[in-house]
């Protein structure tokens, strides 16, 4: 079967749905000496009106890196699901306790022991420009046997399926 979206409204919708599903990310920025820097982070919300939303210290290294330049990817990874998204877009930081209130999850205390209260505390708002996902309804096991052909025949593996989308 298909994931084929038919729609741009689908495949924003499959975006989002990864995105939810792989939970972890890396969100890359440029630092100022114009290397990309990854790092893991917690996502808290995927309205795909194309936002994502992340905690963060508004002191760290990130947060400064997308003040100088707020060109960020965001990529997931979903091994058990065979599928991964990448997101392009530019982030925005700022605290808004209401929308913070909403966000929060207990096990954010583990980076910000005063919870909401916590000095610095910033929240970093993604907004979508463009996204890629990789989707297959193959297992891990039929993936690799089909790495495995691709090696043995020289031709590229069907390893699923590829899509665009822009927001």
């Amino acid at each position: 079967m298909s994931n084929q979206p038919t729609s741009a409204a689908e495949a924003r919708a499959r975006v989002t749905e990864l995105a939810r599903d792989a939970r972890i990310c890396m969100l890359t920025t440029t630092a100022l000496d114009g290397r990309q820097v990854s790092r893991p982070m917690g996502l808290q919300e995927a309205e795909f009106d194309g936002e994502l939303w992340f905690f963060a210290s508004a002191e760290s290294a990130k947060v400064r890196q997308l003040r100088v330049n707020p060109e960020v990817n965001v990529a997931f990874s979903d091994q058990q699901h065979n599928a991964w998204v990448s997101i392009s877009g530019t982030a925005t930081e700022g605290f808004d306790r209401e929308r913070a209130e909403r966000l929060w999850n207990p096990l954010l205390r583990a980076w910000f022991p005063d919870g909401l209260d916590t000095p610095g505390l910033t929240l970093i708002k993604v907004h979508a420009s463009s996204a890629e996902y990789w989707d297959s309804a193959n297992s891990a096991v039929v993936n690799l046997l089909g790495f495995a052909k691709a090696a043995v025949t020289g031709r590229p593996p069907k390893a699923g399926e590829n899509h665009e989308v822009t927001f």
